[in-house]
């Protein structure tokens, strides 16, 4: 393990990004505070005295550069990723440092995977996208799920939140993604992601408790339709949101997550379920937490110090999934920040 313990956030002060900040002090990281916005940054750093304040500008490549000096890591928290993943990747291949983001917007997803594979591994750096809830804990629960198997027949994913109150960054990730997409859904069909049009279809899933029998909205688009598909051999990949966190997210009176505890969580639960099967076999992996904003810091900063740490052997773009032992990860979050169960 490195003696350098410097790892730089971009998107410090973002609601997020303060979570990221938490979860390194507590694991005994020194965060170096960086991001767009220079008053929102100084405010924050003065919650934070004796940590770096640098701020940067993803447009101005100089910038972003001095924000990297002397950190072995940069995490970037700062939404739309579509605007913020390339410059600060191109940043960290300047640097030779490792790149970790938690991009949840499928465009941005598929830009990274094909505009850096080749760069990140010719620099010898190591690039971990979606390391996030969306986009990261199904995969290393589809991951997880298939063990030995090689190929499934197909792949669900089910999403049960109970309430899903979304923050500024998502909302406006989400409007830069759709209108990337003219609007369409994302599906991964036949082998390949697919846009479709029309409504969505409704169908029941029964989760694990608490939820239990829930309404779920099916052909939902997700970040793991990319995650997933990147490695793990199926035709199908099915996902599935509860009917109430979509009504949450889509209401025009949005409002956003209040913190439920010291820690600044909110009260929100989750359960995530995925279920691989091939032929008449079945096989199941499925975790529950609590704030699907604040368990993202305990699944990037952990990445993160693997990847630092050199468990990553080679040089690259990867999901959580191709990154990782699957089931070590998960259980090394558990069962402070997840409750796992395989089947």
């Amino acid at each position: 393990m490195t003696s350098n313990k410097a790892v730089a956030v971009y998107g410090a002060y973002g609601h997020t990004g303060r979570f990221v900040v938490s979860e390194l002090l507590r694991r005994g990281w020194t965060p170096m505070l960086s991001g767009r916005d220079a008053a929102k940054l100084s405010a924050f750093g003065a919650e934070h005295p004796g940590l770096e304040v640098r701020p940067a500008s993803v447009d101005e490549p100089a910038s972003l550069d001095r924000a990297l000096a002397g950190a072995v890591a940069v995490i970037n928290c700062a939404g739309p990723f579509a605007s913020t993943s390339a410059p600060l990747i191109e940043a960290a291949i300047r640097a030779r440092i490792p790149y970790l983001d938690v991009a949840a917007e499928i465009e941005a997803n598929i830009d990274t995977f094909n505009l850096f594979a080749g760069r990140a591994r010719d620099a010898g750096i190591v690039v971990v996208h979606a390391m996030a809830f969306f986009g990261g804990l199904g995969d290393l629960l589809a991951t997880a799920a298939m063990g030995d198997w090689t190929t499934a027949d197909e792949i669900s994913i089910a999403y049960g939140l109970d309430s899903w109150k979304p923050t500024t960054g998502t909302l406006v990730a989400g409007q830069v993604s759709r209108q990337r997409r003219d609007g369409r859904r994302v599906v991964f069909a036949n082998g390949e992601i697919a846009y479709v049009t029309g409504a969505a279809p409704t169908t029941e899933w029964t989760f694990s408790a608490p939820l239990g029998k829930q309404t779920v909205i099916a052909e939902f688009t997700m970040a793991d339709t990319v995650t997933i598909s990147r490695h793990l051999k199926t035709p199908e990949i099915r996902s599935y949101m509860t009917a109430t966190a979509v009504k949450d997210l889509t209401a025009p009176d949005h409002s956003a997550p209040v913190a439920s505890d010291d820690s600044g969580r909110s009260s929100q639960t989750f359960v995530v379920e995925v279920l691989a099967r091939r032929g008449g076999e079945e096989r199941r992996a499925s975790a529950g937490g609590r704030d699907i904003y604040a368990f993202t810091a305990p699944l990037v900063v952990e990445a993160m110090a693997r990847v630092v740490g050199g468990q990553v052997k080679t040089a690259g773009v990867f999901t959580a999934g191709e990154a990782f032992d699957a089931r070590d990860f998960l259980a090394s979050l558990s069962p402070e920040h997840l409750r796992v169960e395989m089947r």
